[in-house]
């Protein structure tokens, strides 16, 4: 079982993603920010809105760059990483409030903390069963 998870191929793929989930996480923390400090939107919603817009950049290149290859129609493959992204989305809003509400962390600095283990989760969901390339 591990020797599926740690090899130079998945290895790779989490290289990718990592690059393509740090401009993805650069797009949501902006809109983010911007939806906080000109709209003055509640944190947790702008969370939400802004990992939205995250995801339309990720799938552009998951589909690609992280998991080339795939066999998944177009259509099919962008439902089931929104899935995947619905997911993502309830660690991260999940997580994001609770640190919110237990702790005195910075609103942004709680966004990086939280990115890391929605991060790991939708990769392995993608990597396994949309992209099927694990």
């Amino acid at each position: 079982m591990t020797s599926r998870f740690f090899n130079r191929h998945v290895g790779g793929m989490l290289v990718r993603n990592t690059a393509s989930s740090s401009l993805s996480f650069l797009v949501s923390v902006s809109v983010l920010w911007a939806l906080v400090t000109f709209a003055s939107l509640d944190e947790v919603l702008a969370a939400a809105i802004g990992f939205v817009a995250a995801q339309v950049v990720h799938y552009a290149l998951a589909r690609g760059w992280i998991f080339p290859g795939s066999e998944r129609a177009l259509t099919t493959g962008f439902v089931i990483f929104l899935v995947n992204a619905g997911l993502g989305m309830a660690i991260t809003v999940g997580l994001y409030a609770a640190l919110l509400e237990w702790t005195s962390m910075n609103y942004l600095i709680a966004r990086l903390v939280v990115s890391v283990f929605a991060g790991l989760a939708m990769f392995l969901s993608n990597a396994t069963l949309n992209f099927g390339r694990v």
